[in-house]
């Protein structure tokens, strides 16, 4: 897709309505219909089109500012389970901004080449859950102890779990599964993306609606009837607001709630209330240290247990699935074409060689590609690999100057999970946006999508909701514990269900016969590493004559 710049886009104009005076024989078009359109028509720059440096660097404060609440809320569940301090929380974060920023630098400069953020993944909740109940039993002479031999043990678990997907990647293996996708199959794929963490909405806003709502009220009336309001009133105003509204709503609710905290509105209140609510409760400041550059092996020699590996092996899997379904979005959302197999198997087999990297210098969890900073995109109408590129800079800062980094991670989780509903919601619109490029009339095309929506959503709730949040034990428990962490790990996982069903129904009901209707001449193009000459122009092919023929799908 050619970058157009905000200028040349323009709104697909819809087709003129006959007369009411003509009849119209039934099942005819009635009123305005608006044709399949690639690109979306109102993004302001695209994937290679840049805004000037100073809204770059604040854009890409913007979005340091989104993927820090997944990982503050990770390292917050699991290094007090682990024994952890607050100082070994603040640790555990650095550690995986630093990750996460390296990784995010490589994947837009030589993986997948998109605008997405790395960030640290939920996938690996479970099997580090597992890990910290199979040490609960053992003897240690304190917490810290038990918390260091955790970490070692995630460190072996990680490293191995890495090849997994390093094999996937450079065998490309992975990219011939994704030539089975059709976009019939990512309108689930992409939708689930979104849809499967509803958990990181509103359920986590609820847990201090006091500035929860607020701040997502303020970010629907700033960010769309305000804008709107200044589109015609004060252009300049307009630009401003829609591309820095959520940095505005945080600081402003941020404020409001740390006057709350100071007026003692949270002073007889449950624990739990506390440390939602109140701006000082995170204990990330005081502890988090001056300057710290993590280095590998920083908690000690890797400790490798065949048990625990295996529980990670999944989640490597499950990240690789939600990665693919976020670069599907990414590119929508940025005005690149959909990425080729053959990219989406070297930007998995560079996640991997980052996993391998995030097991020795420790990381608690893994990465994967950041939905809500996908949902960014969408929200400011800017693409731009630059402005994500630049925001690695952040990451990396922040993680070496800790108290810097703490300030900005002591923000309420609520106020992260009011932005999400917003953020999370436009990248499963994104996925529906995908449904126009098939039959979607087709009851056969209704059916596979329904049946892979739903399940794709209800499965892995009921996994979840058959967890066990303490000790990671699942639905499925067998003699094999090994079994029973790649399992539950695996089907927890909306993208990774969604992907199986809608990759197993779409290819087996009347495949031959449905080609046109599922929209395969449309993606295939896109697929082949040549089939289609705007490839090159966002994921660094060379150029050469288009040898796409229309009778090859697979």
């Amino acid at each position: 897709m050619a970058d157009t710049g905000h200028k040349h886009n323009q709104p697909p104009q819809p087709t003129q309505a006959p007369p009411p005076s003509q009849a119209l024989p039934l099942g005819a078009a009635r009123g305005p219909v608006y044709p399949p359109t690639e690109q979306l028509p109102h993004l302001q720059f695209c994937i290679h089109s840049n805004p000037s440096w100073l809204e770059s660097s604040m854009l890409a404060f913007q979005h340091y500012i989104v993927m820090l609440g997944t990982t503050v809320l990770i390292a917050s569940t699991l290094v007090p389970l682990m024994g952890g301090s607050h100082g070994d929380k603040s640790r555990v974060i650095q550690t995986i901004l630093f990750m996460s920023g390296l990784n995010t630098l490589l994947q837009t400069m030589i993986g997948s080449r998109l605008p997405t953020v790395m960030g640290a993944s939920y996938a690996f909740v479970i099997p580090v859950l597992a890990i910290i109940n199979d040490l609960r039993d053992e003897d240690f002479t304190s917490e810290h102890e038990r918390f260091v031999h955790t970490m070692r043990t995630i460190q072996g678990s990680l490293i191995v779990c890495s090849f997994l997907n390093i094999i996937l990647g450079f065998s490309k293996a992975w990219g011939n599964l994704t030539r089975l996708f059709s976009p019939l199959v990512l309108v689930p794929v992409v939708c689930v993306v979104g849809l499967g963490l509803f958990m990181r909405g509103f359920p986590l806003l609820a847990n201090c609606v006091e500035i929860g709502l607020p701040m997502l009220i303020l970010l629907v009336v700033i960010q769309q009837y305000l804008v709107r309001y200044l589109k015609h009133a004060l252009p300049r105003g307009h630009s401003i607001v829609e591309r820095f509204g959520l940095l505005f709503c945080i600081g402003i609710v941020w404020a409001f709630a740390a006057i709350l905290t100071a007026a003692g509105a949270y002073n007889n209140v449950r624990d739990q209330t506390k440390m939602s609510c109140r701006t000082d409760r995170s204990y990330l400041i005081q502890s988090a240290p001056w300057i710290k550059i993590p280095y590998p092996f920083q908690w000690g020699t890797p400790i490798f247990r065949a048990s625990h590996v295996f529980g990670m092996i999944g989640a490597a899997l499950v990240t690789s699935a939600e990665s693919t379904g976020a670069f599907f979005a990414a590119a929508r959302l940025s005005g690149a074409t959909p990425p080729p197999a053959h990219v989406l198997s070297r930007s998995i087999g560079l996640q991997g060689i980052f996993l391998l990297l995030e097991g020795i210098f420790g990381a608690a969890v893994g990465t994967t590609a950041s939905v809500e900073n996908v949902g960014l995109l969408g929200l400011t109408h800017i693409g731009s690999r630059r402005v994500v590129q630049i925001s690695t800079a952040f990451m990396i800062f922040f993680s070496i100057f800790g108290k810097f980094g703490a300030f900005f991670a002591s923000i309420p989780l609520p106020i992260f999970a009011a932005a999400y509903c917003v953020l999370l919601g436009i990248v499963a619109a994104v996925g529906i946006s995908f449904i126009q490029f098939t039959n979607y009339n087709s009851l056969r095309n209704q059916y596979v999508l329904g049946l892979s929506l739903f399940l794709g959503i209800s499965i892995p709730q009921y996994f979840v909701l058959k967890t066990n949040q303490t000790n990671g034990h699942g639905p499925v428990r067998t003699d094999s514990g090994w079994f029973d962490n790649i399992v539950n790990t695996i089907f927890s996982s909306p993208p990774t269900v969604a992907i199986i069903l809608g990759v197993l129904l779409d290819n087996t009901l009347e495949w031959k016969q449905t080609i046109q209707e599922r929209g395969l001449p449309w993606l295939v193009p896109f697929q082949n590493r040549h089939g289609e000459a705007r490839n090159a122009e966002f994921y660094g092919l060379p150029l050469r004559i288009n040898e796409y023929m229309p009778t090859r799908f697979f």
